[in-house]
C-alpha cells in the first residue's frame, strides 16, 4: 500500500483524455483540492484497520487519499463510462476495489465482509435519505458516515429539534446525529457547482430512535405529512394517506397531537408516538 500523499489529479485533462464530460444528472462535480481531500479523510477518522465504502468515487481523487490510510477501500461507481479513468487513477493502490453499480441496488453484505465499516461519499442530495436508510437497514451497518453535499441541504439536515424540521432532517436524525464538520467552496470542484458544499459527519446510533417495526409507518406518515407542508397535519395527512379528515383528526388526538399543527413542528418523539398510534389503528382494522 502506498505511503505518500498522492499527487493531485488533473481532472480536466483526465476527462479529455477519455473523451468524457461531467454528467449533471449524476451530480458529477469532481472534488480536486488536495487540502480538502485530506481534511475529509481526517474528519472520517480513517485508520489502517478500517474498511471504507466510497459511493461515487468519480475519477478517484478522494479514493486515493482514503487508500493511503485505510486497510481497504471499496469504491462503488454507477457511471460505467468513468470506470476506465478511475481504474487508471487507482492502478497503484492494490487495497482499492472498484465495483460498477448502483449502491441503492447493492446490499452491503454482497461487497463488505467485515462487521463494521465507514462510509465516505460525495453524493447528490436527492439520494441522501434513501441511501442512508438502505445502508442502515441492511447488514453490516456502517459505524460512521461522512457525506459531502450542498451546504444549504447540510444545514437543513442538521436542524436541531425544536426548530422547523424538514423531511430529510427527520429521515437522517432518526438514525444518527449529524453535524457540519467542514465547508467547501464551489471552486474546490471541477466543474464548480453553483453553490457551496459542506461535509457532514453522522454518528450513528446503535438503534434507530423509532423502533424497527415502526420505521415503515414512520416514513409513510412523514412523507404524507410533508406532502403539503403548508397545510395543517389534519389536512396534509388526510391528503397524503387518502383518508377522511375526521379519521385523521381522531388519530392525531389519540397521539395527543394538535391536528392544527404542521408537520415541520413535530419532533422525532412525537413522530414516534404517531407511528405507534397509526400502527395500532391499522392492525386493529385488519383484525376486525
Amino acid at each position: 500500500m502506498p505511503s505518500s500523499t498522492p499527487p493531485p489529479l488533473n481532472t480536466a485533462n483526465l476527462l479529455e483524455k477519455y473523451g468524457l464530460r461531467p454528467k449533471k444528472k449524476l451530480g458529477q462535480n469532481f472534488l480536486q483540492d488536495p487540502n480538502i481531500l485530506e481534511k475529509i479523510v481526517a474528519i472520517a477518522d480513517v485508520n489502517e484497520k478500517d474498511t471504507v465504502l466510497e459511493i461515487g468515487p468519480g475519477l478517484g481523487s478522494l479514493t486515493r487519499h482514503i487508500a493511503e490510510k485505510a486497510e481497504k477501500v471499496i469504491a462503488v461507481e454507477i457511471d460505467k463510462n468513468i470506470i476506465p479513468p478511475l481504474r487508471a487513477s487507482l492502478s497503484g493502490y492494490p487495497n482499492a476495489t472498484i465495483i460498477e453499480g448502483d449502491m441503492l441496488k447493492i446490499t452491503p453484505s454482497e461487497i463488505i465482509n467485515t462487521s463494521e465499516y465507514l462510509v465516505v461519499a460525495n453524493i447528490p442530495y436527492y439520494i441522501t435519505s434513501a441511501l442512508l436508510r438502505h445502508l442502515i437497514e441492511n447488514k453490516p451497518r456502517p459505524k460512521r458516515m461522512v457525506l459531502t453535499i450542498q451546504k444549504e441541504v447540510a444545514k437543513r439536515i442538521c436542524t436541531p429539534e425544536g426548530k422547523k424540521m424538514s423531511l430529510l432532517a427527520l429521515s437522517i436524525q432518526v438514525y444518527g446525529k449529524p453535524e457540519i464538520a467542514a465547508e467547501i467552496p464551489a471552486g474546490a470542484f471541477y466543474p464548480p457547482p453553483k453553490v457551496d458544499s459542506a461535509v457532514i459527519c453522522i454518528a450513528l446510533y446503535k438503534d434507530a430512535r423509532i423502533p424497527a417495526h415502526l420505521l415503515d409507518d414512520f416514513f409513510h406518515l412523514a412523507k404524507a405529512g410533508f406532502s403539503q407542508k403548508r397545510k395543517t397535519l389534519r389536512n396534509s395527512l388526510a391528503g397524503g394517506l387518502r383518508r377522511p379528515t375526521t379519521e385523521i383528526k381522531k388519530l392525531l388526538e389519540r397521539a395527543d397531537i394538535d391536528p392544527r399543527r404542521r408537520a415541520e413542528t413535530l419532533n422525532l418523539d412525537e413522530w414516534g408516538i404517531l407511528s405507534k398510534t397509526w400502527h395500532k389503528n391499522t392492525a386493529a382494522k385488519s383484525d376486525s
